[in-house]
């Protein structure tokens, strides 16, 4: 739906689209560092290959303020346009016009808040259900298993949890954790080599 969406703005608006990049599966709260697509479309306007980029709307560019603003700084210090089907061109700041900028975040300020509003409303009814009925999150986190509506421990799963937590606490990225797993044979859940945006899911929960 969304590239449908770019290519029909960019005829109508007179661009040409030389390619399409997508980042699927990857989290829009992630910087460009961890988005390969995202750099590769960073790489193509600094090098003069595009002169500037189209997304659907800003928070498929990023899900959070301060991503989004260092994307755009990049795009921008490179000398490239970027566009937004839903609102057209997104123009640099003007220091002789701070209320371009501040009303460019806040409106990314409330869509983040929207958002976070909505996964505290499910968080709440989950638990809601949790306390009445038991496990009620849908696939168990890793490291347990649902059993008769409680969770129970996974012995091979703790291993690698508490492997993952050691590792991280060493310094490790996540993607040499997910490495050294796969290394080790320690097995992710649904099996395979492990990913660093799973090394990042359990970190993330066991905060």
């Amino acid at each position: 739906m969304q590239e449908k969406l770019i290519r029909s703005w960019c005829k109508a608006n007179g661009h040409k689209l030389i390619r399409v990049e997508s980042d699927n599966g990857k989290s829009g709260t992630l910087p460009d560092a961890e988005r390969p697509s995202l750099l590769a479309v960073l790489k193509a306007v600094d090098t003069g290959e595009a002169d500037g980029v189209v997304i659907s709307s800003m928070d498929r560019l990023a899900r959070l303020l301060h991503v989004q603003e260092a994307i755009l700084g990049k795009v921008w210090q490179a000398g490239g346009h970027i566009f937004s089907v839903d609102a057209g061109e997104v123009t640099a700041d003007d220091p002789d016009d701070p209320m371009r900028t501040a009303m460019r975040q806040m409106a990314s300020v409330f869509a983040q808040l929207d958002r976070a509003m909505i996964a505290k409303r499910l968080r709440n009814g989950r638990a809601e259900k949790a306390a009445r009925d038991g496990f009620a999150y849908g696939s168990p986190p890793f490291g347990w298993r649902a059993e008769n509506g409680q969770l129970v421990p996974v012995d091979d799963e703790q291993t690698a949890r508490e492997r993952i937590l050691t590792l991280r606490a060493a310094g490790q990225s996540v993607r040499a954790i997910a490495d050294t797993l796969t290394a080790e044979g320690h097995k992710p859940k649904r099996g395979g080599a492990w990913h660093p945006e799973t090394i990042r899911r359990i970190l993330t929960r066991a905060d």
